[in-house]
């Protein structure tokens, strides 16, 4: 069974938005420093800011769209996988869905 526990899901709702706000800040700032490069000229340095912004959108669209309980064990673990969600976040989950995103970090790597 892929959902789970209420108590897991409430906690993973109220972590969310802490989650996409970090992934938020990290192609920012990925965004800033491509932009700040002078050795390139404008257009390059637009190129690059488009290209991370779209693959931060990619990102984001995978770990966050469609979040519900039959999902969440998933999207949880990806947000583990990219760095969203800290380790002691994690542990605040109940030990069945700390198993289950330990077993599918396996996956990622």
């Amino acid at each position: 069974m892929n959902e789970i526990k209420e108590s897991d899901w409430k906690l993973l709702r109220k972590l969310t938005p802490t989650a996409l706000d970090r992934l938020s800040k990290r192609i920012l700032d990925e965004i800033s420093l491509a932009s700040g490069q002078q050795s390139k000229t404008q257009h390059q340095r637009y190129v690059d800011a488009y290209k991370i912004m779209e693959n931060g959108d990619n990102e984001m669209a995978r770990a966050f769209n469609d979040l519900k309980r039959s999902t969440a064990v998933t999207k949880l673990s990806l947000m583990k996988y990219m760095g969203l969600i800290t380790a002691e976040e994690l542990s605040e989950f109940s030990e069945e869905t700390q198993q289950k995103v330990a077993a599918r970090q396996e996956v990622f790597r």
